[in-house]
C-alpha cells in the first residue's frame, strides 16, 4: 500500500501523513526534508540556485542530514524550493524516494510519502493519491502561528509573500511542477482542522476498497 500525499507548503500534509502512517502502520517519508537538506548543503557550498552547486549538494547527501532540526525553519524551505527547480537534483533524489516506497523500512507493509510530485512522478502507480491544498492566506497564518509557538520571529506579510513566491516557483518549474495527479483526490483544508482532513482522507481511502 503506497499513499502519495502532495500539496503546497503549510497545507496540512505533514499532520495528515503522520496520522495515515499511524492508522495503517505504514512507513512515512517527508520528501521535503530531502530537498531541505540538499538546499542547506548547497547554501554551505555557495548559491543554492546555482545548478552545479545544487547537484554537488544532492550527490553528497546522507541519511543523517535528514535528522537536523534546522531543516524545519523558513530558510530551509526557501532553499529547498530553489534546488528542487534543478532537474539534475530531482533525478539524483528520485531514486531514493522510489526505493523507500518499494522497500519500506522497519518491515512495514507499505509507505506514505509527503511531497509535491509523489503522485505525478515519484510513485505514479501509488495505491492512493491525495492532493492537499489551502489558500495562501490560510497557509501563511498557519506558518505564522507555528513559528510563534517555536519562539521564532515571524512577520505575517513576509511569510505570505514567501509562500506565494514559493508556489510560483514550484508550479512553474519545467520538471515535475506542483500540480494534482489526474487521479488524485483534492482536499482543500482552508476551512478544515486536522481531524476533519483525516476523516475526509479515510473516507476516500475506504471507498477505494484497498484496505
Amino acid at each position: 500500500m503506497i499513499i502519495a500525499v502532495d500539496g503546497p507548503a503549510a497545507a496540512g500534509k505533514g499532520t495528515l501523513t503522520r496520522n495515515l502512517a499511524d492508522h495503517f502502520d505504514l512507513a512515512r517519508l517527508d520528501t521535503g526534508l530531502i530537498y531541505r537538506a540538499a538546499g542547506k548543503l548547497a547554501s554551505q557550498l555557495g548559491d543554492p540556485a546555482d545548478s552545479a552547486t545544487a547537484v554537488k549538494a544532492a550527490q553528497s547527501l546522507s541519511f543523517t542530514d535528514l535528522e537536523k532540526p534546522s531543516l524545519r525553519d523558513e530558510v530551509a524551505g526557501e532553499v529547498a524550493s530553489k534546488v528542487a527547480a534543478v532537474p539534475e537534483v530531482r533525478a539524483i533524489l528520485l531514486s531514493f524516494q522510489r526505493e523507500f516506497a518499494a522497500h519500506p523500512p522497519g518491515g512495514k507493509k507499505g509507505a506514505v510519502l509527503d511531497g509535491r510530485d509523489i503522485g505525478t512522478v515519484v510513485c505514479p502507480d501509488a495505491t492512493v493519491k491525495l492532493f492537499i491544498t489551502a489558500s495562501p492566506e490560510v497557509r501563511a497564518e498557519r506558518r505564522f502561528k507555528e513559528l510563534q509557538e517555536r519562539g521564532e520571529e515571524a512577520i505575517r506579510s513576509r511569510i505570505l509573500r514567501d509562500i506565494k513566491d514559493r508556489d510560483k516557483r514550484d508550479c512553474s518549474r519545467p520538471v515535475a511542477p506542483l500540480e494534482p495527479a489526474k487521479d488524485a483526490k483534492v482536499i482543500d483544508t482552508s476551512d478544515l482542522d486536522a481531524a476533519a482532513v483525516f476523516a475526509v482522507a479515510l473516507e476516500y481511502i475506504d471507498l477505494q476498497n484497498i484496505t
